[in-house]
């Protein structure tokens, strides 16, 4: 039987989807501030483009392979260009089209996470057709298999993305490296932020537009959309505290990035048990992705790798933690560990360990097939003179 349209949960949603778009200008803001003045410009495009292209994608294939009738593994296509869906279309208690738009800004800002990763050395024509093709190849599917009715539909609890988008967005980032080695002079020259005020700005309108991510997951104005709106605001607060605690103890001093850094990895570990843990829980969850991202990121200096801005160290490992912690503390709409439910923590695990293997085989295998064509990486003088002048004709700042 379809189900009557509830006006309230229809601005819930609509709402919750503009502030998910507001995200991906966070993220350029919160990605352009950390990289050198030279990048500036490219950094940010790597976000803005990614409204662009992406949401034309999910309109023309992405969602239908998502969301459509299909198998185990991906969906459909019988909502191809958004087909068989028209404005009296019901989804739950929303029209259909205020779903396709609010999981579309999902499907927009999940690839451009990846670009922190890769800031100064990728060529934007390269970036373009990366993103594309992730869309289609990680990222349908695994929502696919989270929300869209494949096999860890109803098993694996992920409220807001912690595996549809912070994993398979991390582990992309750390496999994409593989092609890409490292910026010019990291490790020997100082590659320090060019303007951290941007970055902290950043910060706060993620913040600010994650209450949309995560509490309008709930796809209804109701109690979980209350309880998703608590937990998205405790956890990063625990986890900013936990970052600053380490600074000050490693450094001696705690610093703005720092305590930014800790807040986004907060967020990131809330992010699947957003509307199905309590709030104390959320503390804890929050608390222990910061402690754990941190280790992750300062353990980044002695393997070598140059994850540019972190995008393995909090999404990857923050969202790995987060559904982790899910099958621990989860105790509203599930249960977890400490409710007895040790089931549901294997469960967690599982869906954790085939997102990190099928999202690294998959960025492998599209890095190498762009490094084999097109390429990837821009030259040396390119990346001396910087993206903006090479890639865009472009200065950030012209005083």
């Amino acid at each position: 039987m379809k189900m009557a349209i509830n006006g309230a949960d229809t601005v819930w949603v609509l709402l919750s989807s503009a502030l998910v778009l507001l995200m991906v200008p966070a993220l350029a803001l919160f990605y352009g501030g950390l990289v050198q003045r030279k990048n500036v410009l490219s950094s940010m495009m790597h976000s803005f483009v990614a409204m662009g292209v992406l949401a034309l994608e999910w309109i023309i294939i992405g969602y239908s392979l998502a969301f459509s009738e299909g198998n185990w593994f991906i969906g459909g296509l019988e909502n191809v260009f958004l087909s068989g869906i028209d404005p009296y279309s019901v989804t739950g208690t929303i029209p259909t089209y205020a779903f396709v738009a609010f999981q579309g800004m999902f499907a927009i800002i999940t690839p451009a996470l990846i670009s922190g990763a890769i800031v100064g050395r990728v060529k934007f024509k390269s970036y373009i057709a990366f993103i594309l093709l992730w869309g289609l190849i990680v990222y349908a599917p695994v929502c696919h298999w989270v929300w869209g009715g494949g096999f860890l539909t109803g098993e694996a609890l992920d409220f807001a993305g912690g595996t549809v988008v912070h994993i398979t967005a991390g582990m992309s980032s750390l496999a994409i490296l593989a092609y890409l080695g490292k910026r010019r002079g990291y490790g020997v020259d100082s590659l320090k932020p060019h303007n951290v005020t941007l970055t902290l700005l950043g910060a706060g309108l993620l913040w600010f537009g994650w209450f949309g991510f995560n509490a309008g997951s709930a796809l209804a104005a109701n109690e979980i959309a209350a309880l998703a709106f608590m937990t998205t605001l405790v956890a990063p607060a625990a986890a900013g505290f936990v970052w600053m605690a380490l600074e000050w103890a490693h450094l001696g001093r705690p610093t703005a990035l720092g305590f930014a850094t800790g807040i986004l990895a907060g967020l990131v570990g809330i992010t699947p048990a957003a509307g199905f843990v309590t709030p104390v829980a959320a503390i804890a969850i929050g608390a222990i992705a910061s402690f754990i991202c941190y280790q992750a990121v300062m353990f980044k200096n002695r393997l070598g790798y140059d994850d540019s801005l972190d995008a393995f160290g909090v999404h990857g490992v923050g969202g790995i933690v987060g559904a982790i912690l899910t099958g621990v503390y989860a105790s509203v709409g599930g249960e977890g560990l400490l409710l007895g439910n040790s089931a549901q923590l294997m469960i967690q695990l599982q869906g954790v360990v085939i997102t990190i293997v099928y999202a690294m085989a998959c960025t492998l295998l599209i890095g190498f097939v762009l490094h084999k064509t097109i390429g990837l990486k821009v030259s040396e003088s390119e990346e001396i003179i910087g993206l903006d002048k090479t890639q865009h004709g472009e200065a950030a700042y012209n005083i």
